[in-house]
């Protein structure tokens, strides 16, 4: 009797323990997606009545559902007006239709839901996560609908959200390596849009009213410049109405215009900027690729052995393992809708920049003229692939990725072919696409620090 009363004791515990794990995974958005790392991620799209664009993948392991609304509405839309992306995207939860700021975090709060918004240079993102009960997803739909296309831009809010921007603005002047990547977006893109900050300039905000915002917003937050994302619990016929019930009340509009091309650089720049810090934030590069690049995997594998991927990588291994100059240095690409940034950084002692510039370049140049050895390819590859499944492995994750797949006009199957195409690059290729593309003669260099200043 005894033997029997405690394996049902220790059954129960057990229950617990998973129901506890599964909750706590839920309440940190950990969940798993409807296929497991291996398995293919199909991603379904149509077009709502109105002109979104609409990507879709199910997940029935949870009962919730994440959405995803992006429109081409980020910075580079600015025009004379540095700022007016995020400011107008930050306000359109302060007041919509018949509610103000306080009402809708309700609306949320009360059904568990969760909203949220990001202005980047390409795109202003605004999500949505819910449980799927039909009751609770009615709601937060509703509310999130009504805060896309009815925003009512409260006089007194934009007062308070103008304000607290220029506080912002005021203590990046604090931050040199805020100043570092200002100045170098400026001095990078010079007359093109990505030149734009994304916060914005003192003299913009102070000149804003609400007119600009509703025009940005009239012009640019409509269905015709819009992707909506669904991963959830629900068959294609829920998120086909989800989706429309999600752009229903936004005006058609038109797409945004393209974007021009970026110049590339016809010569090396140096910008040097006083500012009272022990350390110099040190930025180089030059324009690097777009989204969709046909150089994209040649150029990211080869980024992840230069610099990339942290411990291990060529300038972290030099700079810092073998001569001590900093703390943390690193190379990136931001592919965007034309060429993005190639960008490599470091802080470091003021006394120390010039070494270390010296060095970052000299590293640049020798991965340029004769690219990767066979062992760091295959360490990159391996390091690559084996941590992409981490990278898609909760909803959150694939909302985000196929908004972008599909923003970007990429491949559906750009997730499932990912792996593959990293392994089939080679050190030829990566050689060939640095050389044609990165040029170490040609490239940027802004320093933040106590040095001369050339600004």
């Amino acid at each position: 009797m005894m033997k029997r009363l405690n394996w049902k004791i220790a059954l129960a515990v057990i229950v617990i323990l998973v129901l506890t794990f599964t909750l706590a995974r839920f309440e940190r958005g950990d969940e798993p997606v409807s296929a497991d790392a291996t398995s293919s991620i199909e991603i379904q799209s149509w077009t709502t009545e109105n002109g979104a664009r609409v990507v879709f993948v199910p997940a029935p392991e949870l009962p919730m559902v994440d959405v995803r609304v992006v429109f081409d509405a980020g910075s580079a839309r600015d025009g004379d007006l540095p700022g007016v992306a995020r400011v107008t995207a930050g306000m359109l939860n302060e007041g919509a239709g018949e509610w103000g700021s306080d009402q809708l975090a309700e609306r949320f709060d009360n059904i568990g839901a969760n909203y949220g918004v990001s202005v980047k240079r390409d795109m202003a993102a605004f999500s949505l996560r819910s449980l799927t009960g039909e009751a609770l997803l009615e709601q937060a739909v509703q509310t999130f609908a009504t805060i896309l296309a009815e925003p009512t831009f409260p006089h007194e809010a934009f007062n308070r959200v103008r304000r607290n921007t220029l506080v912002g603005l005021q203590n990046k002047k604090q931050s040199p390596g805020d100043l570092a990547e200002d100045l170098f977006y400026r001095h990078l893109f010079g007359q093109h849009p990505y030149a734009t900050p994304v916060s914005g300039k003192e003299e913009s905000i102070k000149a804003m009213e609400l007119v600009d915002l509703k025009a940005f917003h009239q012009r640019y937050m409509v269905a015709n410049n819009a992707v909506v994302a669904i991963v959830g619990q629900m068959e294609r016929q829920q998120a086909e109405a989800l989706a429309e019930q999600v752009t229903t009340k936004l005006k058609p509009g038109e797409p945004a215009p393209a974007l021009p091309e970026v110049e590339p650089l016809n010569e090396a720049n140096r910008v040097d900027h006083f500012h009272p810090s022990a350390q110099t934030h040190l930025l180089v590069g030059q324009p690097g690729m777009r989204r969709g690049d046909r150089d994209y995997f040649s150029l990211y594998v080869g980024n992840h052995i230069l610099g990339g991927s942290g411990f291990g990588s060529r300038i972290m291994e030099t700079i810092r393992e073998e001569r001590g100059l900093a703390y943390s240095s690193y190379s990136y690409f931001v592919p965007q809708q034309v060429n993005g940034a190639f960008v490599m950084g470091l802080q470091t002692s003021n006394d120390q920049a010039e070494e270390a510039l010296s060095l970052l370049q000299e590293v640049l140049t020798r991965f340029v003229d004769k690219g990767p050895s066979a062992e760091e390819l295959q360490h990159a590859k391996k390091n690559i692939t084996g941590g992409f499944p981490l990278r898609i492995d909760s909803n959150k994750d694939i909302v985000q990725y196929i908004a972008m797949i599909e923003f970007y006009g990429l491949p559906h199957d750009y997730l499932d072919t990912f792996n593959d195409k990293v392994e089939a690059i080679t050190a030829a290729d990566i050689r060939d696409a640095f050389q044609r593309r990165i040029h170490p003669d040609k490239l940027l260099t802004v320093t933040v620090g106590n040095g001369n200043s050339s600004e």
